[in-house]
């Protein structure tokens, strides 16, 4: 769904709404938990469709608990599936259960997955290296480019500030690592079930890429995506028959000719109308030959799986931050496995000093801005240790 579809009979419900604030915090703690999860589940010759499963199964079994006994039916569940993408894989790698792809020792792995409570969405990315002893070389290199560029956009998506001072500083911030941040991804404003708003944060400004200016607002909140490479950053589609995360597209429609369509598209309109989904979800014969049909008439919006050239590492950070009152409220993330980067920030004054800021300005209930109380001290220690940041503001 789009925003355009939404809100038109009520009032939008946003942060203003302590049970607003509530379900996005226990959709973040459940995705919190399933990334932990499917992490410890990664290990040298595990089937990446395994692992996409359990995430999945986690989200459903743990929403499953909530808001049971309520009068009106809450719909809960994932709100993007679990995707396992592996070094150059850029993203969106989440298979179907007849495909056999291993994770190997020494790969960099990007787990991506969403969750939603009453359309309320928390996202989140994370990088690991599957290897022990801490990570060296190129591959921390990329994975200190995304995670520093995850702590500066944090620190820059707050009221009063635009989405274009986002893209220009996550540039140079992967710049100083000698990475590239990956053209056409874009962060989105989430909404009740939007999980991709009109209002967005455009990664790399281009010909063919262009967003409206937008100022960031108090009670609005972000899905942050930020995908680095140590390549061109220029990713692409080499396989069509991998892509299996699809979206409906609310509002297009089209008389299907085929059988197999017409089933599939019956099948999605009743268990996936609004949120991201799987074809893994749907019976695997018949999603082959119907799928293709319902994208070529654009009812569904195709995810797809992209690539970097062979050789090329990507590292992947996305959080979800609720823009509150008394400052930005990262909900979603985990903590980075050791990184030691070849390249450092002695050189660079403007990224230490947005590590800098802190993301509290109030304290809660209002009162006068107060540096260095408690609650930011772990945000304030990221000019010395960014990389050390990552559950910093994590509730």
């Amino acid at each position: 769904m789009s925003d355009d579809e939404v809100g038109k009979d009520e009032k939008e419900l946003d942060l203003s709404s302590p049970e607003v604030v509530t379900k996005y915090k226990s959709a973040a703690e459940i995705i919190n938990k399933a990334l932990q999860l499917v992490l410890t589940e990664c290990k040298p010759k595990v089937k990446i469709v395994d692992l996409c499963e359990k995430g999945d199964a986690f989200i459903r079994e743990q929403t499953g608990k909530l808001y049971k006994n309520t009068k009106k039916k809450i719909e809960r569940g994932v709100a993007f599936p679990t995707c396992i993408s592996v070094n150059n894989t850029v993203c969106h790698f989440s298979p179907l259960a007849s495909d056999g792809t291993l994770l190997e020792e020494g790969d960099i792995l990007k787990i991506d997955m969403g969750c939603h409570i009453d359309g309320f969405i928390a996202v989140v990315a994370h990088t690991h290296v599957l290897q022990e002893g801490p990570v060296t070389g190129r591959a921390a290199d990329v994975i200190a480019a995304a995670n520093t560029a995850a702590e500066v956009a944090l620190r820059l998506v707050r009221p009063g500030k635009k989405n274009k001072e986002v893209t220009e500083a996550i540039q140079k911030v992967a710049a100083a690592y000698d990475c590239k941040i990956v053209e056409g991804v874009l962060s989105h404003q989430l909404k009740q079930f939007v999980i991709d708003g009109n209002k967005v944060v455009l990664s790399v400004p281009g010909p063919e890429t262009r967003v409206d200016d937008a100022e960031f607002q108090e009670n609005e909140v972000y899905a942050i995506d930020i995908v680095a490479s140590t390549g061109e950053g220029k990713p692409r589609l080499l396989d069509e028959r991998q892509t299996t995360v699809y979206k409906r597209a609310v509002g297009e429609s089209y008389q299907l000719k085929m059988k197999a369509s017409r089933f599939i598209f019956s099948e999605i309109n009743q268990n996936f109308p609004i949120m991201p989904f799987s074809a893994r979800a749907l019976e695997e014969k018949r999603a082959r030959l119907g799928l293709v049909e319902c994208v070529n008439h654009e009812l569904l919006q195709p995810y797809p799986v992209l690539h970097e050239k062979p050789g090329d590492l990507v590292a992947h950070i996305k959080f979800t931050v609720l823009l509150m009152p008394n400052g930005s409220d990262r909900i979603t993330s985990h903590a980075l496995q050791e990184v030691q980067p070849t390249k450092t920030l002695d050189e660079e004054p403007e990224i230490k000093a947005w590590l800098a800021l802190a993301t509290k300005s109030k304290k809660k209930g209002g009162g006068k801005k107060k540096k260095g109380k408690k609650g930011d001290k772990a945000e304030e220690s990221t000019e010395a240790e960014p990389m050390d940041a990552t559950t910093a503001s994590q509730e």
